[in-house]
């Protein structure tokens, strides 16, 4: 007796972002896209919105079957931008209803796509994943935006852990904990580390601004926003001796105007428009903070790309951040709520090119881990395409 077809894998992803735009978190899901196209043939679909950010991505050519809407609103005025994403979110689950194969893998951008998607899906019968990036509504309370108390609030958080998904994907482990406890339940969960990437560009000629002048070559690339720390930056400007060091700065978001204006009149700064990956293993120490009060909340990408590049990282930010749990070999810590002159002093003084090499010898074994890590958790998503329960807990 002779069996029918089986019938292709699908999976349809949804998110803001997705080449040709440079974000981050698309760049990740065209990672995967690409591995289980060509590892497992399955049919990926994308749905996101149609507009242009900036963003420390590489700027790819889509892949997979995408599906875009348009958008509210592409300015970056506060309430408009906060509005124009509530409905961002609502759109790209109802379009995702009209074009879905498989399950879905919701992702967090905009901001609140898991509170459409977690009654929504449900409400269709349709098996979805969880994505963790950036978390909200938890995010707007870290930036002040509303109160905790607030009865809004408490009603979006209500409504967006109430229905769990079926496998959550998360940026680490500590994260996932913090998740699984949102939900007030225990769930299958793999970690999935934004900023590695399977297809990782390299540039096999210095950029214009590495010169051979033996210098220890800091950089800051990427967003400078509500989640990170101004004055840990400001206080690196000072502190940092032009004569040892050189700093690279490439900075957007809402606190890079302030710092760009010192850094233009310091002595030892090259400030460009953006780094290309592919140059980001040309910084010898990369420049990372996360503010506690978004400790599980955000995680910063650039962090985790930095390492993979092979260079080390100096962070700022809470020893809890999975930055530091899963990167510290590779790196050095600044108390954010310590001293921040004293301490970048005492760390200055003491490095030298060998220390600095040494680091960036481990951010390549760990590189080489995180890609392991990745991987494993592609081969997850695959399984999760084809309706098979992933027993494994954080």
């Amino acid at each position: 007796m002779n069996s029918s077809p089986r019938k292709p894998l699908s999976l349809t992803i949804v998110n803001r972002h997705y080449p040709p735009n440079p974000g981050i978190t698309g760049e990740s899901a065209w990672d995967l896209t690409k591995y289980l196209i060509e590892h497992h043939g399955i049919d990926v679909r994308i749905v996101h919105v149609r507009r242009s950010d900036l963003g420390g991505g590489q700027i790819r050519l889509p892949i997979g079957k995408t599906f875009q809407i348009g958008t509210l609103y592409k300015g970056n005025k506060g309430i408009l931008k906060l509005a124009a994403g509530f409905f961002d979110g609502f759109f790209l689950m109802l379009k995702t209803l009209q074009v879905r194969r498989g399950p879905v893998l919701c992702m967090t951008s905009p901001p609140l796509l898991p509170f459409w998607a977690s009654w929504l899906l449900p409400l269709f019968g349709i098996r979805w994943g969880l994505w963790s990036m950036d978390l909200f509504p938890e995010g707007f309370v870290a930036d002040g935006v509303i109160k905790e108390s607030n009865p809004v609030y408490r009603f979006v958080r209500w409504i967006t852990y109430r229905f769990a998904p079926s496998h959550l994907f998360s940026l680490g482990p500590n994260q996932a904990v913090y998740i699984q406890k949102k939900y007030g339940r225990a769930l299958p969960a793999t970690i999935l580390p934004c900023g590695v990437l399977l297809d990782q560009p390299r540039d096999p000629t210095p950029p214009e601004w590495r010169k051979e002048d033996g210098k220890i070559y800091f950089g800051y690339a990427g967003n400078l926003g509500d989640a990170h720390s101004s004055d840990f930056l400001l206080a690196f400007i000072h502190a940092f001796d032009p004569q040892k060091h050189h700093l690279i700065l490439a900075l957007y978001g809402t606190k890079s105007e302030a710092v760009l204006k010192v850094a233009a009149v310091k002595e030892g700064i090259t400030l460009l428009k953006n780094v290309p990956r592919s140059q980001l293993s040309y910084i010898d120490v990369h420049l990372v903070s996360l503010l506690p009060k978004w400790t599980h909340i955000a995680v910063p990408s650039k962090a985790v790309s930095s390492v993979c590049a092979g260079g080390a990282i100096l962070f700022c930010g809470s020893k809890e951040a999975d930055t530091w749990a899963v990167l510290q070999r590779a790196g050095w810590y600044i108390d954010e709520t310590g001293e921040l002159t004293s301490q970048l002093n005492q760390f200055l003084s003491q490095l030298t090119p060998e220390e600095a090499a040494l680091k960036q010898t481990a951010a390549t074994q760990l590189a080489i881990e995180l890609q392991k890590t990745l991987q494993a958790a592609y081969e997850d998503i695959a399984t999760f395409c084809d309706c098979i329960p992933i027993s494994k807990n954080y």
